[in-house]
């Protein structure tokens, strides 16, 4: 089974002005949805929608509306009670093909209620299955969560992934190589804050097909002991290092609607991927059509696998 932990979820309300979003203005709002979200959320209904078995682990409230959608979503998960209520996080989407993300930090997790969302995940987890930890950490949890949280689900026997950035990121890096998680997938910008250095440089070296900052990064992070490393580029396309060696595709073509949830899409088309035992080249052809996918889709939409239209032939190993 593969099993996400979302430790600071929301509710994903997505407007949209059909017209430039102008700073101090008045504005009329053309259409508008609000989706369960989180990064772990996203990547357990893509894993859902792909019919593999999958687990989401939260924390909510019995009563917060974020437990309905995921019912009617028919996704499985399992919530661990808390007093405070889900965050909103709000995305604006405004001419011309532009994002706006306006993100509430999260309620506070009591020093009770985070050991009951950690045995929550802990108990759901045996020998042999994937987790996947996923997003930002919510109020009261240590900086170095993730961090724990992958040396105790390595001692029961899991494979464990994560994909967070800033503080908690930087906390995993350091603990590296003792500590180091099965899969890693950060964005250019989390890998700069990995290996110190300007992730949005990396993104426009890649792009202009130069590879060799971001290659060179995730090898680094792969030979501390990472098992895969899948770097998402936008644009430019991914890069993913694993097995000694690194394998790049630039993006398939498609529309842009929303960029929200890309990456998390992609997470979870790594994961369909190596579930099904797919090779280095197609997990990384996967990812990237399962981001590209999503890119064109409303707000925070994952998308179906009949949505999906891979291009394995576009990956090449560098």
């Amino acid at each position: 089974m593969i099993i996400t932990l979302t430790a600071n979820p929301s509710l994903d309300r997505t407007v949209d002005l059909d017209g430039p979003l102008t700073p101090g203005g008045v504005h009329r709002i053309g259409a508008e949805s609000t989706q369960p979200g989180g990064k772990g959320i996203n990547v357990a209904l893509g894993v859902h929608r792909a019919g593999l078995p999958v687990l989401a682990v939260l924390p909510a409230a019995p009563s917060d509306p974020l437990l309905e959608l995921l019912e009617a979503a028919g996704l499985p998960h399992r919530s661990c009670p808390v007093a405070g209520r889900v965050r909103t996080n709000l995305t604006v989407l405004s001419s011309p093909e532009t994002t706006t993300k306006l993100n509430e930090p999260g309620a506070t997790l009591s020093p009770a209620e985070v050991t009951a969302l950690e045995e929550l995940l802990l108990g759901a987890v045996a020998a042999g299955d994937s987790v996947m930890l996923s997003g930002s950490l919510a109020p009261g949890l240590p900086v170095d969560e993730y961090v724990r949280l992958v040396q105790a689900l390595h001692g029961v026997g899991a494979r464990v992934g994560v994909d967070t950035s800033d503080a908690p990121l930087t906390a995993l890096a350091a603990a590296l190589p003792g500590t180091a998680p099965d899969f890693l997938k950060p964005n250019a910008e989390e890998l700069g804050q990995i290996v110190g250095t300007d992730g949005a440089l990396l993104e426009q070296q890649a792009a202009a097909g130069d590879l060799t900052g971001v290659r060179n990064a995730a090898l680094d992070l792969h030979r501390q002991g990472v098992g895969a490393v899948l770097v998402t580029l936008g644009a430019a396309g991914g890069l993913l290092a694993t097995d000694g060696a690194a394998w790049y595709s630039p993006s398939p073509a498609g529309p842009v609607v929303s960029t929200v949830g890309a990456g998390d899409s992609a997470t979870a088309g790594y994961l369909i991927a190596r579930e099904r035992g797919e090779g280095p080249g197609a997990r990384l052809a996967r990812a990237l059509a399962y981001g590209t996918a999503a890119v064109g889709l409303p707000g925070t939409t994952i998308p179906r696998p009949d949505q999906v239209r891979l291009d394995a032939e576009r990956v090449i190993r560098l």
